[in-house]
């Protein structure tokens, strides 16, 4: 059989497919784009078993196409003699095709989103906490929350109670390149820190034969697919904080990332998710455009925050701060110094009332 016709004939389906908040738009050209695990092929997949037989799906990593090289003349004439109108290629990147075959509808899905102004992009992230929730069984919050400490927000964790460490293993092993997995490695022991692109290769050559251009190149790669941030600091211009995407992966891959380090990250990546601009305010927190300034701060009570925040009530009044959040694990509270409002939340409820404002 035709290779072609076989992947026609023989769409790939999902077992158990979780909806989430992204969706395929009905129309246009589209770019599916996002990081490495973010649960891309799952959501096209579940697209593809609402169309019929005019769709094409074609998995371009597919071990076939090792031996069968996808050419656009070929492509061309099967869609042309088998009417397709949708042609869906999944793991693309740059340069597999010297040019598109024309049809009518075409969704490229890729890990850094195309320089190609007929495609509308669409970026899908890993899981928010109110996504997490909808893989989640759990009997309580608390034990939704401690799950998804333990799980994180990639979708194939998501779905595993049990055996977390062996899937994060096989993800890494399979997902990175040996290179790309020394870097990771320097990635993670760093995360949540002040860093320079030139630090991050510094600390690697310590320890992995590494090339600089590599490291550079790798970094910038990883910036594009939504894999690494760096975050503006709002006092200073230098040493930007960077954050991985995902937490548990994080904690995974070095034993020195603290629990403090952990929530810090899984606050600014849910500003990320929901799309809110926002800069660090040097080690006191994040503040946001509409001069609010999130602080994480897992286990703080009322009296300590208080407390902190008469001695460092100057720096809020400097840089304008209208608001302040403070982010906790289970502890709500709030308080006024002078005109300023701060509010206590546990992270499900602040996480959750963001996507709202969202919507």
């Amino acid at each position: 059989m035709d290779l072609l016709e076989h992947y026609h004939e023989h769409p790939p389906v999902n077992d158990h497919y979780i909806l989430r908040k992204t969706e395929i738009p009905p129309a246009g050209n589209i770019n599916l784009h996002g990081a490495r695990g973010s649960g891309k092929t799952a959501l096209v997949l579940d697209y593809l078993k609402q169309q019929d037989e005019a769709t094409l799906y074609i998995d371009l990593e597919d071990p076939n196409l090792i031996l069968n090289t996808l050419d656009t003349l070929p492509l061309q004439a099967y869609m042309e003699e088998y009417h397709i109108k949708e042609l869906i290629l999944d793991h693309y990147e740059e340069g597999m095709l010297e040019m598109f075959p024309s049809v009518e509808r075409l969704i490229i899905i890729s890990r850094i989103p195309l320089k190609d102004e007929r495609f509308t992009t669409v970026q899908l992230f890993p899981l928010d906490y109110e996504e997490f929730f909808a893989f989640e069984n759990a009997s309580s919050d608390t034990v939704a929350f401690n799950h998804f400490l333990k799980a994180g927000t990639l979708p194939a964790m998501a779905k595993h109670t049990k055996n977390t460490t062996l899937f994060m293993k096989q993800f890494f092993q399979q997902q990175f390149s040996p290179n790309e997995q020394s870097l990771i490695l320097i990635l993670a022991r760093y995360n949540t820190q002040p860093m320079t692109t030139h630090q991050i290769y510094s600390f690697t050559k310590e320890h992995f034969r590494i090339s600089k251009d590599f490291v550079y190149s790798t970094i910038k790669h990883f910036q594009e697919e939504g894999l690494l941030y760096f975050i503006d600091n709002a006092i200073k211009r230098s040493g930007k904080k960077m954050i991985m995407y995902d937490f548990a992966f994080v904690k995974y891959l070095t034993a020195q990332q603290s629990f403090g380090n952990q929530f810090d990250s899984m606050i600014a990546l849910t500003l990320i998710k929901h799309g809110i601009q926002f800069k660090t305010l040097g080690v006191h927190g994040y503040v946001t455009e509409e001069h609010e300034l999130i602080i994480p701060a897992p286990f703080e009570s009322e009296e300590s925050l208080w407390v902190k925040s008469q001695n460092k009530f100057s720096i809020y009044k400097k840089h304008g701060i209208r608001k302040i959040t403070i982010v906790t694990v289970a502890n709500s509270y709030t308080f006024d110094i002078e005109k300023l409002h701060f509010e206590a939340l546990p992270f499900n409820e602040w996480s959750i009332a963001h996507t709202e404002k969202d919507a």
